[in-house]
């Protein structure tokens, strides 16, 4: 297995199965175009078997943290270390890039995340709530 950071988008389009819906064009462009956004892919051989996403986010009195947005693996592909090490390799790319530390939240139920981020060295805290606005919706 290798991992590599994503800079064009057809590789990802190449992967759209390990999103949740098709990659949409102009939505990707901006995603690798924003400094601070990154994409890495896991390849069994040339095909491609996991990815994960982060974003930095900087706030004036913490400093810069890396959010992970998504975290996908292929069917075929889990329970071989694919998480763990796209995991891993986004909290390197965080360090290197000065980040004071690395969050993401997943539902309580979500077993093989908890196990996931939990073997790559993720911590506990507190549970919080979520509010999501419908901004297409418009609630």
């Amino acid at each position: 297995m290798r991992i590599e950071r994503i800079t064009r988008a057809a590789a990802i389009h190449a992967a759209a199965e390990l999103f949740d819906a098709p990659p949409l064009t102009e939505a990707t462009e901006r995603f690798l175009a924003a400094e601070g956004h990154h994409l890495l892919l896991a390849y069994d051989d040339d095909r491609p078997v996991g990815m994960i996403s982060g974003v930095e986010m900087t706030h004036p009195d913490k400093g810069t943290e890396m959010f992970v947005y998504e975290l996908s693996v292929a069917p075929e592909a889990r329970r071989r270390g694919v998480a763990t090490a796209l995991v891993t390799e986004l909290a390197a790319i965080a360090r290197r890039a000065g980040c004071y530390g690395m969050w993401v939240g997943t539902e309580p139920d979500n077993t093989a995340a908890l196990a996931t981020y939990r073997r790559a060295g993720a911590d506990e805290e507190a549970p919080f709530t979520l509010l999501n606005w419908d901004l297409i919706a418009g609630r």
